[in-house]
């Protein structure tokens, strides 16, 4: 019976947390372990899938999470398949897309300067809009179109990131670009963002997340999404330039306190102008309206030191190379790294050995993240018995999981979307560089239990657009508004 086996994923109450007997010194076997890895390493269990784990063997599953590649995932892309703008590049995004609707809002303005704002279509987009974008019918106003199209592209990979959370075979490399992307977050409301971020997950994200650590820095270093958002397009040196423009520190502060060394990791403000400095001259291409390029007389190209390092005179466009490494190198950094991912997969006060052991992995592996993951995910400290459901879920964990337990079928996923708003969390839209985050202390409050609760109870009256379950059973609602499934 459904209740019963979502009892079973659910295990034991907010509160009353049934200890282990001992760590164990491998990965174990049991039910109960099982059903913490797929909490843990996916979007949620589906009914059967701790049997079907049982079968291959818990290790096995997790050296084949850890290898995607290896995973057959035909059947999520046969779904994103009608999601037109997925696979296009930012310049055709800004032709066809964001580029006719901008100059739209321009002439409006210029036409009526009391019409909305030139912002007013960074919202997200609400769901019978995006719908109307997607079917292809055009609105009676022109100007409604473009619109609609210009939305359309957030639309998509709303609903590309909600139909792999809950579709995908792949569950540990979507839960770890949920990860990486937040680790370097990018804001889809600051203008220009939103042409670039399709390209941004899909280019500087998503193949790194198991892969090298350096290799993703670089990535989105150079995006132009992050570029824009964090202005360093706009980090250039004063001698270079007839404007009052110059250094523009945003990026590399950030860049060294959230994505390298972590706001604890023993650099000085000078720190911070020498690596903006190293930055200048890496800027948008301006005409394409996409990709990125150097631009030599915008380079402070005179000497800088870095964390004690010195950066000769000269070095040109390979001064950002010279500093990623610098930063991506130091034990700090390694420190940092271990720490966030011991905090999503194990516990929001992570234990001190296993982050000691996931950075010195980190370290010894020059940032293999495949290693510094399978180091977690099978340590003991995973497996300890207060490890179990002591995370509370993110809206994205607890719809995801909720919809995957239930086995409903999505037809559309952009209601789903608009559910993520009402609970605080719409998809690409978290403004501070420092992305969502995944601890209790962010998602626990009245209002948060409240929008779950609707959540919980629409869904178990199939009142949620686009989304069905074939014949929900009555206490649906009170088995997903539980406390023991807001944990993890």
């Amino acid at each position: 019976m459904w209740t019963r086996s979502l009892a079973a994923l659910s295990l034991v109450a907010i509160v009353a947390i049934h200890p282990l007997a001992g760590a164990p010194a491998a990965v174990p076997s049991t039910d109960e372990a099982i059903t913490h890895a797929l909490n843990r390493l996916t979007f949620g269990p589906r009914a059967g899938e701790v049997a079907r784990v049982k079968a291959m063997g818990l290790q096995n599953w997790i050296d084949q999470q850890l290898n995607p590649s290896r995973i057959d995932d035909a059947a999520l892309t046969a779904r994103l398949a009608r999601l037109e703008t997925l696979t296009l590049d930012s310049q055709t995004i800004q032709r066809e897309y964001s580029g006719p609707a901008m100059v739209a809002r321009r002439e409006r303005q210029r036409t009526n300067p009391d019409s909305e704002p030139m912002d007013q279509d960074m919202r997200p987009p609400s769901q019978p809009e995006a719908a109307t974008a997607r079917s292809g019918r055009r609105s009676l106003e022109p100007r409604r179109s473009e619109a609609e199209k210009d939305r359309q592209v957030i639309a998509d990979i709303e609903e590309a990131k909600l139909l792999r959370a809950l579709y995908s075979e792949r569950q540990l490399q979507e839960v770890l670009v949920d990860f990486w992307f937040n680790h370097f977050n990018v804001f889809a409301g600051k203008g220009a963002t939103r042409n670039y971020l399709t390209e941004y997950e899909r280019e500087a994200i998503r193949p790194y997340v198991l892969g090298n650590f350096r290799d993703m820095l670089e990535a989105t270093a150079k995006s132009p999404a992050m570029l824009f958002y964090l202005d360093n397009w706009q980090n250039v040196s004063a001698e270079g330039t007839r404007t009052q423009r110059g250094i523009n520190e945003n990026y590399a502060r950030e860049l060294m306190e959230l994505h390298t060394l972590g706001v604890d990791g023993g650099y000085t403000q000078t720190d911070i102008v020498n690596v903006a400095r190293a930055l200048t001259g890496w800027t948008i291409r301006p005409r394409e309206g996409s990709g990125t390029q150097y631009v030599k007389r915008l380079h402070d190209d005179k000497e800088k030191t870095v964390l004690g390092q010195t950066l000769k005179a000269g070095g040109g466009e390979n001064d950002i190379e010279r500093v990623l490494d610098i930063l991506a190198a130091q034990p700090a950094t390694a420190r940092h790294i271990a720490t966030k991912l011991v905090t999503r997969f194990v516990s929001d006060t992570p234990p001190p050995s296993l982050v000691d052991r996931a950075a010195a992995r980190f370290t010894a592996t020059k940032g293999d993240l495949r290693e510094v993951v399978r180091t977690i995910v099978t340590s003991p400290e995973f497996f300890a018995a207060d490890a179990y459901r002591v995370k509370v879920k993110t809206p994205l964990d607890f719809v995801a999981s909720a919809l995957r337990s239930t086995g409903a079928e999505i037809r559309s996923a952009l209601p789903l979307a608009r559910q993520l708003r009402d609970m605080g969390m719409p998809l690409y839209f978290c403004q501070p560089p420092t992305g969502y985050d995944d601890t209790a202390a962010t998602w626990v409050s009245a209002g948060a239990l409240v929008s779950r609760m609707n959540f919980a109870v629409a869904l178990s009256k199939n009142e949620i657009r686009g989304v069905r379950i074939a014949n929900p059973p009555a206490d649906l609602d009170k088995e997903i508004g539980s406390p023991a499934f807001q944990r993890q």
